[in-house]
């Protein structure tokens, strides 16, 4: 296939439905560490260093009430200093397991991070031309890089941060429970008011971090449109609109991402002074209890550590909030594009070197008892009774019917809208027809692969495409097995080799983003280069000179000329003097063809082709 699949900008317009809130939080949570299976050593190695660190800390808090009771008891220096190596192994062990831990937990992160990125791009390159329809680039790529950072960030500091939180609490409150119940449950009560206060605190935080997310999509969007379009902005003075435009977007984001701050920052000094009040009336009760002698001071100092300690998982994890929600809003909007049904490709139909035909190739035919019936490939096309629309009930084109063979030019004229490239993006099925037939040298297309069905075809677009590469890369991109010669004959048979050998360094020059530093013509002269290296069967021209001058589109004409010798050639024109000599010429109007024949033809019947080539009507 040799020119990147497009397709003009359709009157249809779509919406994106952008949630604000989860469908279902659980879902995307087990979706989410679906993916650790990848990854099990780390995964399950990081728990465990975790949990040996998380429960060697509870440890540690444990061995203050020996120590200070065999210092305010009866002193015992060997008992003493016994408790001492004990605590400092201990401390050792903690340290130890916690960097491990910390570095298990980080390295699964980034695997998780990296195998979703493959996944998303993979997705996105099987998924079909109507999702990017719907969806605009820079909503694609806010998803691709701010959601999956988000995710990368979360993952990092928030998995080990919820594991060890878990495993500090539920260990400190059966030491707690051990060392006293009276004082658990007063700090039990307590810790229920803190909860109360995180759940609602969250709940508003979590609403606001969504619509940061989406607000930011929106305005990501909204730049990538303008910088890809400055040309258009600068020539009609629409900076100052633009820019009205972008502080409102940005205005919007302000708000929602204060909005979020606030009550992330509200958390953290609300959950610290009610730790201040737990820690404090749990000294009074204790210190009360010391004087009845029903509690010795050890046990007192480590309760109050351990009050402090049960505080602060849940203090940290308040404090991740703002990137849970936010990561997780992420999450659900990555999870949403892997969910969409990517393009099927059910064709039985295969493309093989077992005939005579263009360079031997034919269709592999399956037939019903097993065997296989091999049609040469020619480039026979034929649409019958046609109908398609983009949205259920609402039909673009209506009884569409025609036929093209090799060697000839079809032409589509008519309005914008009315339905010209539509019938071009039925022929290599980027949209699947409502009713009627096309058929392929006589075979339904929708039983043909579609990968071999687009290898026979080649696209010239109006808007080149170029890749950041060599000049021969991106000719080669029509057939990635080009070689030198191939890739110069196909230059020469499209007029662009006189050029290329001009360039700094001939066709080992580097291009750079789209080719921005060729020209117009010269990038339009190379897509056709790329589309003749394809040497296809069929090729489909979408007014190719119209935005160059006069000497450019002769040449420009000249290699397309060359190029459709032998081939069935689809034109979808703009201007009319291009398709004068096409073998027929289908006028369209919202979405029927209403008038055909070749140009003397549709002249001699003055209808609508007639009156736009005598000026008496212009294309809209």
């Amino acid at each position: 296939m040799s020119e990147m699949k497009k397709t003009e900008k359709r009157d249809v317009e779509y919406t994106i439905p952008r949630r604000l809130k989860p469908t279902d939080p659980k879902r995307t949570l087990v979706r989410l560490f679906s993916y650790f299976k990848f990854n099990k050593f780390l995964f399950f190695g990081g728990i465990l260093f975790i949990i040996i660190g998380s429960v060697g800390e509870i440890a540690i808090t444990g061995m203050l009430s020996p120590i200070i009771d065999t210092l305010v008891g009866d002193f015992d220096k060997s008992v003493f200093i016994r408790y001492l190596v004990i605590m400092g192994i201990i401390v050792l062990v903690v340290a130890l397991t916690q960097y491990l831990g910390s570095l298990f937990m980080a390295k699964l992160a980034q695997k998780t991070v990296h195998k979703i990125r493959e996944d998303m791009f993979s997705h996105l390159e099987k998924l079909s031309i109507s999702f990017f329809d719907r969806r605009t680039h820079g909503d694609i790529m806010s998803t691709f890089t701010n959601d999956v950072d988000m995710l990368n960030q979360s993952l990092e500091q928030s998995v080990s941060q919820v594991l060890i939180s878990i495993i500090t609490v539920v260990g400190t409150f059966i030491m707690m429970l051990f060392l006293s119940p009276l004082l658990t449950l007063i700090v039990a009560v307590m810790l229920v008011m803190l909860m109360v206060v995180a759940a609602n605190v969250g709940k508003k935080s979590s609403k606001y971090f969504r619509g940061q997310q989406a607000t930011l999509a929106g305005m990501n969007g909204y730049i990538e449109e303008m910088m890809s379009g400055q040309k258009v902005v600068q020539i009609f003075n629409y900076e100052e609109r633009a820019i009205k435009n972008f502080n409102e977007r940005n205005e919007e984001l302000r708000k929602a991402s204060t909005n979020a701050a606030s009550y992330g920052v509200m958390l953290m000094p609300i959950m610290g002074n009610l730790s201040y009040v737990k820690y404090a009336v749990v000294s009074i009760v204790g210190a009360y209890l010391v004087m009845l002698n029903k509690f010795s001071i050890g046990n007192l100092a480590s309760f109050l550590q351990y009050t402090r300690t049960i505080s602060r998982p849940i203090t940290q994890v308040s404090n991740q909030l703002n990137t849970l929600f936010a990561a997780l809003a992420g999450a659900e909007r990555i999870f949403n594009v892997l969910d969409e049904k990517i393009e099927l490709n059910e064709g039985d139909v295969r493309l093989v070197e077992e005939c005579e035909g263009k360079k031997n190739l034919c269709w592999k035919l399956p037939k019903e008892n097993g065997e296989f019936k091999l049609v040469p490939l020619k480039g026979n096309i034929t649409m019958k009774n046609v109908d398609f629309g983009y949205e259920p009930g609402k039909t673009v084109l209506k009884n569409i019917n025609l036929y093209a063979r090799p060697g000839q030019k079809i032409a589509f004229v008519g309005s914008t809208g009315a339905g010209k490239t539509t019938i071009t993006n039925l022929i290599n099925r980027f949209y699947e027809i409502n009713e009627g037939t096309i058929l392929y040298d006589g075979i339904d297309i929708r039983r043909i692969d579609k990968f071999d069905l687009r290898s026979t075809m080649s696209i010239v677009l109006q808007d080149v495409h170029l890749f950041e590469g060599t000049v021969a890369d991106n000719i080669r991109y029509g057939k990635l097995d080009a070689t030198d010669e191939e890739v110069k004959n196909a230059a020469k048979l499209a007029n662009a080799h006189y050029f290329i050998k001009h360039l700094p360094n001939g066709y080992d020059t580097i291009l750079t983003s789209d080719g921005q530093n060729l020209s117009q013509g010269e990038r339009q002269l190379l897509s056709i280069a790329r589309a003749a290296v394809a040497d296809p069967a069929i090729l489909i021209l979408d007014e190719a000179t119209s935005s160059v001058d006069t000497r450019t589109e002769k040449l420009i004409s000249e290699g397309m000329d060359k190029l459709m010798k032998g081939r069935t050639t689809f034109v979808i024109a703009h201007r009319l003097s291009t398709v004068r000599d096409s073998n027929a010429i289908m006028v369209l109007e919202h979405g029927e063809i209403i008038e055909r024949g070749d140009h003397e033809d549709l002249m001699r019947q003055k209808g609508r082709y007639y009156a736009l080539n005598t000026g008496a009507v212009e294309l809209d």
